[in-house]
């Protein structure tokens, strides 16, 4: 009987479904691991165990275990932060991989730093805080300190722990929540980066770098930096996207990635490109599993699971081509470029509790739109997001032009509503505009009307009040006339269709004190309308 090859993938949520499916159809036994074990994609596995994939030990034993009695022919990971797991385990198991150093090296930010410095490579300036010392976080406090400052856990992913530090008060604050989102209590430090963010996917092997994805990143709501959603490809000129691309190429170098993906944040500021990070597997956020292969028709994750396996990725070589002449400490570099326009595109909610969530099907018959994908559900608690997890569901579409699939992914967004439950305290307090002192601004508001108008409106509507059943519409205070159709949400509704949309959700209801009702909705958009509604007894 002809052997069947045998992969072990680490993760088992949505962001490694991708990698389970392709492993099967490439003709692979499917050993999934995790320590969730009610993660999402398990049931596509053919064997599933629970183990924690931040035990590199437990991992790679396991790996052993496999390989001596079933024979094992790669081991995977993608969207996970645990690529030193992999070249750990491939390592014991002499399979191939990046070499364990350099998966340490894209892993841990301050390594990471350390090894750009080193070999001239373009990132910003960075010092460590460890607070497992004592008095760390004081001493940072006590520097010579220019803001505004970046700062981030040293071993984490999807921006947990990471914000923009303005002054002292919240460099302070960011010092804490990173440390407390790191799982060695380090924390890196560094220069702001001007400038538009960019997403590179790449595969490695032999001395190539074959460039699988690049996509404008945009991101919004400082201090935080939340990934609303990315388009590919880029809308950039060549020029930049090249020397974006040589950039990346020196620091994946520098890194020592050799054998597998590789996959990069970075930044055109002023002087150049600069890196944000490179990390040594593909990327999550739905761009290598999905936005890629809907642009490029090339299945990524299938070819990187064949270089996993030390097998010639036939299918990618047949199609790139030469994309930079390397200098001879690089790489050969090249490109499998997108055919279309994908666009990502996320939603997101004010804090509460959400009692049902509306609009999904909608969503999913607009034009173009491939995939409506929500990440909670009814009854699941809901806050601004402060890092990438904490988004509340993504639209995929794909078109011709970077228009049309902006276009259709945003109209998709603007279908979907989460309502949410009454009496909620965190809901109450977002609406009354409460911000933490070393969050100035933040959560900001639904729609950022001029200072003028939010004074006219508290003028005008102490004593009024919106009839029963009557549209809202049709209430409008006439300093917010101005504002119908020059201002967007978060989800992109103009707030002209935030109120059509709460007349159309809610057109039986009591009477609603204006003042709160319009300012609930300056706050909170149709959330804050709907809420205000459903609170009223």
């Amino acid at each position: 009987m002809e052997h069947k090859k045998h992969i072990l993938i680490l993760g088992a949520g949505l962001m490694q479904r991708p990698a389970i499916e392709s492993a099967k159809a490439l003709g692979f036994h499917a050993t999934v691991i995790d320590a969730n074990p009610n993660a999402a994609a398990i049931p596509g596995a053919d064997r599933f165990e629970q183990i924690d994939l931040k035990d590199r030990e437990a991992v790679r034993d396991f790996a052993l275990v496999l390989k001596q009695t079933q024979g094992l022919d790669a081991i995977f990971t993608a969207g996970t932060d645990f690529s030193a797991s992999v070249s750990y385990a491939a390592q014991g198991c002499a399979l191939p991989a990046h070499s364990f150093e350099a998966a340490l090296n894209a892993s841990d930010k301050i390594r990471m730093r350390g090894c750009f410095k080193k070999h001239g490579v373009p990132s910003p300036e960075f010092f460590e805080v460890d607070s497992r010392t004592a008095g760390a976080i004081d001493a940072a406090l006590s520097q010579n300190l220019v803001f505004p400052l970046v700062v981030k856990p040293v071993d984490n992913m999807g921006a947990r722990g990471c914000r923009l530090a303005r002054n002292t008060a919240e460099f302070r604050d960011a010092l804490n929540n990173a440390a407390s989102s790191s799982r060695s209590g380090r924390v890196v430090v560094e220069e702001y980066m001007e400038g538009p963010e960019f997403s590179v996917d790449a595969l490695v092997y032999n001395g190539t770098l074959t460039i699988c994805g690049f996509a404008d990143r945009h991101i919004f709501y400082p201090p935080y930096f939340i990934e609303m959603g990315h388009t590919m490809p880029s809308a950039y000129p060549k020029a930049d996207i090249a020397a974006l691309v040589e950039t990346f190429a020196k620091g994946a170098a520098a890194l020592g990635l050799s054998h597998g993906a590789a996959k990069g944040d970075l930044k055109l500021t002023p002087t150049g490109p600069m890196i944000g990070e490179i990390a040594g597997r593909l990327s999550g956020g739905y761009m290598s599993g999905w936005t890629y292969p809907y642009a490029s028709d090339c299945n990524l994750t299938a070819e990187a699971i064949r270089i996993a396996a030390g097998e010639k990725p036939a299918r990618l070589e047949a199609r790139r081509t030469p994309f930079l002449t390397p200098h001879p400490s690089l790489f050969t570099c090249y490109d499998l470029p997108a055919k279309r326009v994908c666009a990502e595109r996320a939603w997101v909610s004010i804090p509460g509790h959400v009692r049902e969530i509306a609009g999904l099907e909608d969503a999913a018959k607009i034009p173009n739109v491939r995939d409506v994908l929500p990440r909670i559900r009814a009854g699941d608690a809901v806050t601004f997001p402060r890092n990438n997890v904490e988004k509340c569901g993504n639209i995929i579409a794909v078109a011709e032009g970077q228009e049309q699939a902006a276009e259709s992914a945003l109209t998709a967004v603007k279908a979907v509503t989460l309502r949410l439950e009454p009496g909620n305290p965190g809901t109450e307090r977002f609406l009354a505009g409460e911000t933490a002192g070393s969050e100035a601004g933040f959560p900001p508001d639904a729609f950022p009307v001029p200072s003028v108008v939010k004074t006219a409106l508290e003028r005008s509507l102490e004593a009024a009040e919106i009839p029963a059943n009557s549209p809202a519409l049709s209430h409008l205070p006439e300093c917010l006339a101005l504002c119908l159709d020059s201002l967007r949400d978060w989800n992109s509704l103009t707030l002209r269709e935030a109120v059509q949309k709460f007349d159309r959700l809610c057109p039986q209801r009591p009477a609603l004190p204006a003042g709160r009702f319009w300012r609930a909705c300056v706050r909170g958009s149709v959330q804050g309308m709907l809420y205000i509604a459903d609170t009223v007894v």
